[in-house]
């Protein structure tokens, strides 16, 4: 839970519906439900962050998993299996190696921002403290849930905000409520997840029904049940916050301590702060941890590894899981609801293969 307790807003909310924010066991005893009632907290919706650090530790705990906590510095291959040195020094063989490891790396960066000083430009997911930015001018570049958020967030703890988006108005999740109140209807055509739109949420709903679709429908399925909006609980906290929208920033500078932004219609925005909700591109060569020759080995697709139906790469033995399977199995993989079926499919073939 270490990306979500360390790089996400404090304040935030999750996006995911709570039934979508239960963390997989082999008996589904351990749900968010059973924490809440362990820990005698109050159910809500949306869900805190807060809330979801904690459940995930209580989740560990219950488990009594063995966690090292040491960082893995490095993989090797192996004529029978992997090397992995661990950031002391120490070096573990194995024959399977399971690279679960977030998105914390994949932070996508618009190449115009590149040349602010990293106090200057910050990303969504390095973003913690929001306090901090009380009484400055902020720019937010984006308009999924994480920049329409973090514009929140900052507007209430009293930033003076202002999101610039590329597309032509804002969007929001659900916006057609009445579609999810026709009953049986609308369980027919929305999966729990809330993952897409209308028919879209109901076919990502089955990752390995989606792995058999042609890479470029594929592709956009899941870009289209991805696309950048915001959750229907944000409209309201947004009324008095400016957006700018179908401009695009066409150069940053530094101006001192400040930033000086011109769009491309010529005009200019002067503020403290650049808050990139930008979201992430998913490219494995970002994981330093994988050798450089281990990584030559692995076939890709713009960075997203090519799997087979157990998660396996083009490297015998090594499996990515998450965001990095999304290419594979489709967007359910981007989220918490996708670890049901990403371990119960992983777990099997390892059980089989040991056998």
């Amino acid at each position: 839970m270490e990306f979500w307790a360390t790089k996400m807003p404090e304040g935030m909310l999750l996006r995911s519906p709570r039934v979508a924010s239960n963390l997989s066991d082999p008996d589904r005893a351990f749900t968010l439900e059973a924490y809440e009632d362990a820990s005698k907290i109050q159910p809500c919706a949306p869900l805190p962050l807060e809330t979801f650090v904690e459940y995930g530790r209580w989740f560990r705990h219950q488990l009594g998993s063995s966690l090292d906590r040491r960082s893995v510095s490095r993989i090797d291959q192996e004529p029978v299996g992997f090397r992995l040195t661990l950031v002391d020094g120490t070096e573990v063989y194995s024959k399977c190696v399971v690279v679960a490891a977030g998105v914390g790396p994949f932070k996508k960066k618009p190449a115009v921002f590149e040349g602010l000083p990293p106090g200057l430009a910050i990303h969504c997911y390095e973003g913690r403290s929001i306090k901090k930015y009380t009484g400055k001018r902020i720019s937010v570049i984006g308009a999924g849930q994480s920049a329409l958020e973090s514009a929140a967030l900052l507007h209430e703890s009293g930033a003076e905000v202002e999101i610039i988006a590329r597309q032509s108005c804002l969007r929001w999740i659900g916006q057609h409520r009445w579609l999810h109140k026709m009953g049986l209807i609308s369980s027919l055509l929305y999966s729990s997840h809330d993952v897409g739109p209308i028919g879209i949420s109901r076919l990502v709903a089955y990752p390995k029904l989606t792995s058999f679709i042609p890479l470029k429908l594929r592709d956009r399925i899941r870009t289209r049940a991805v696309r950048p909006a915001g959750s229907r609980w944000l409209p309201d906290r947004l009324q008095n916050v400016k957006a700018t929208t179908g401009r695009v920033v066409v150069k940053a500078d530094p101006v001192g301590d400040q930033v000086v932004l011109k769009l491309d219609d010529g005009s200019e925005r002067r503020v403290d702060h650049v808050l990139l909700g930008t979201g992430y591109r998913v490219d494995i060569s970002q994981y330093d941890f994988l050798s450089p020759k281990l990584l030559k080995q692995i076939e890709q697709f713009d960075g997203y590894p090519r799997l087979a139906g157990d998660f396996q790469s083009s490297v015998p033995g090594l499996h990515f899981i998450g965001a990095t399977a999304a290419r594979t199995f489709g967007p359910l993989l981007y989220f918490v609801a996708g670890t049901e079926f990403a371990s119960r499919q992983l777990t099997s073939h390892l059980v089989k293969r040991k056998v």
